[in-house]
């Protein structure tokens, strides 16, 4: 079955304190809602210390045109993808002409030719490298992205597939949008950029740990579409972001992990780690409730929420990172993550030392 070589993650130059986010909402804020004071306690709540930016704080209190911030994301997203998938390739000691694929995943800017068309350009990939674009998965692409490039390392022995998840939330934000959602919004996201490596088994490499795929799944909640996803303007994205997550992950979660494992024979019990994407402090604290985990079971995703923030699609390939280069426990673990459908998407590993 397909391995991970490695994976590499992008700390941006600008990370910044909640609390001086808190500040800046609070200003923008305040004209729109008289009980600032009362709502700015979500900022606290979050449990997050900093966020992962792109930019410096002043940056998001100027105006901007929708196709001033899309042409900031494509160029930075490039930057940070090249200088990601350089490390990811160095660290996996696999040169840039024997990636066979890559899979690009982003949510929060748009391009044509895709992303992964300039890298390929920029970096002077394999012209005849096999090539990936995927748009609208939101919190729940860096699972499913990863699921997609073991896909295609099961089906081809000799691959090299290189998965590139950037969400550059920050330039989405609206500042003349004065709705919950964008002020809940704003307490939450930042911005990410992760690679990965994963081979076929046909390929020999010099990983340490043994990180294997067995299998995938995909489940879409019917009648959900307005739980999370965009509201496309003409200023730009709008964030939908409903309360109600929590109480479909208790309602839904735990029942569709037993009905996953047991395709293969396995039980909650014998999960010895969870890779979850850190979607919120309560998002977190839904899932603990609903698969009855153990203690500092998601301890590692707490880590990456509270230093980084919620960084979309990549969020959870800064948790995987963590596991690969901290330490985990042999056996059976469990990647999960909840995105725009409403939908959860599931990958299972067998890590071995």
């Amino acid at each position: 079955m397909p391995s991970l070589v490695s994976v590499s993650t992008i700390d941006f130059p600008y990370q910044t304190d909640q609390q001086q986010i808190k500040q800046f909402a609070k200003e923008l804020f305040s004209p729109a809602f008289p009980e600032i004071e009362r709502i700015l306690s979500s900022f606290d709540n979050t449990e997050i210390r900093t966020r992962n930016l792109c930019k410096p704080l002043d940056y998001y209190l100027r105006p901007h045109t929708f196709q001033e911030q899309n042409l900031e994301y494509i160029r930075l997203a490039l930057e940070y993808s090249v200088k990601a998938i350089e490390k990811c390739l160095f660290s996996s000691e696999i040169s840039r002409e024997e990636v066979t694929d890559i899979i690009f995943i982003s949510t929060t800017g748009l391009a044509t030719p895709s992303l992964d068309a300039l890298i390929v350009n920029q970096m002077r990939l394999n012209q005849n490298i096999h090539r990936m674009s995927i748009f609208g998965l939101g919190c729940g692409g860096g699972v499913s992205g990863y699921a997609k490039a073991c896909t295609l390392a099961t089906a081809n022995p000799e691959a090299v597939v290189l998965l590139v998840a950037v969400e550059l939330c920050s330039l989405t934000f609206l500042k003349d949008d004065f709705s919950k959602s964008n002020f809940i919004g704003s307490s939450l996201f930042s911005d990410g950029v992760a690679a990965c490596v994963i081979t076929g088994d046909g390929r020999m490499h010099k990983a340490e740990n043994k990180i294997r795929f067995v299998a995938s799944e995909s489940k879409l909640y019917y009648d959900s579409q307005q739980v999370m996803g965009w509201d496309f303007l003409d200023n730009g994205f709008k964030v939908v972001f409903s309360s109600s997550i929590p109480v479909l992950i208790r309602q839904n979660v735990r029942e569709d992990v037993i009905a996953f494992l047991s395709k293969y024979g396995l039980k909650i019990s014998d999960i010895k780690n969870y890779i979850f994407h850190p979607g919120g402090r309560k998002v977190l604290a839904a899932y603990e409730e609903a698969l009855d985990m153990e203690v500092d079971s998601l301890g590692k995703a707490r880590e990456v929420i509270t230093h980084y923030g919620n960084m979309s699609s990549t969020t959870v390939l800064y948790v995987l990172e963590r596991f690969l280069h901290e330490g985990y426990e042999t056996g059976y673990s469990l990647m999960m993550a909840m995105g725009p459908g409403f939908s959860s998407e599931m990958v299972l590993l067998d890590m071995k030392r």
